[in-house]
């Protein structure tokens, strides 16, 4: 079995063995396939990429096609006991409304994003007069798919204000490395944050 990222064997050990799980934007369905095979996982990947779909289908995995925009209308209220959503939040027009989705079709929810607190990000935009460019926010601001970025500040307040009780939180780099700095000024150092949260 391959070894995963960093950041998505984080995401592995939160999740339990024989859960229901959902994934939001699956990609090519590697996190998956590792929890179906590692821990007898029972889920879903939602895609809407149809290269990536196939490649979930290679690995005989259940993916549906569809746009995150559109909600998860498709789901009744916990269906799942864990909604993931990996590096896919920022691209989202209504982030808040979808991470309220997760937690109706979900127990919890667990989401990772680039990190906008970082020291870099903020250099950038400071001494350099311009958005960031670098390992955690590689994109141009004019072709990037990052429409809401934001920083972990931000995100603890979107759970404080819709009543959601963060249970975990890790942080890395854009290697999926960790460090000492990250876990005292985790804003700050931290470039890809990860979040397991529950409603209260």
């Amino acid at each position: 079995m391959t070894e995963l990222r960093r950041d998505l064997a984080i995401i592995s050990d939160w999740i339990k063995p024989n859960s229901r799980i959902l994934d939001l934007g699956c990609g090519n369905g590697t996190l998956l396939k590792h929890l179906r095979d590692a821990h007898g996982v029972n889920g879903y990947g939602l895609e809407i990429d149809t290269n990536k779909i196939l490649e979930c289908l290679k690995k005989d995995l259940n993916v549906i096609q569809t746009d995150l925009d559109a909600g998860l209308s498709d789901f009744d209220e916990e269906s799942f006991d864990y909604v993931v959503m990996t590096q896919t939040l920022q691209a989202i027009y209504h982030p808040d409304k979808l991470i309220e989705e997760m937690l109706r079709v979900g127990r919890e929810g667990i989401v990772t994003f680039p990190n906008f607190g970082h020291w870099r990000a903020r250099l950038h935009i400071a001494l350099g007069g311009h958005m960031p460019v670098y390992g955690a926010i590689p994109y141009e601001w004019y072709n990037t798919p990052n429409i809401h970025l934001c920083t972990l500040s931000d995100f603890e307040q979107l759970c404080r204000d819709k009543n959601i009780k963060i249970l975990q939180r890790e942080v890395v780099t854009a290697e999926h490395k960790t460090s000492t700095t990250m876990r005292v000024l985790p804003n700050l150092f931290g470039e890809l944050a990860l979040y397991r949260f529950s409603r209260k």
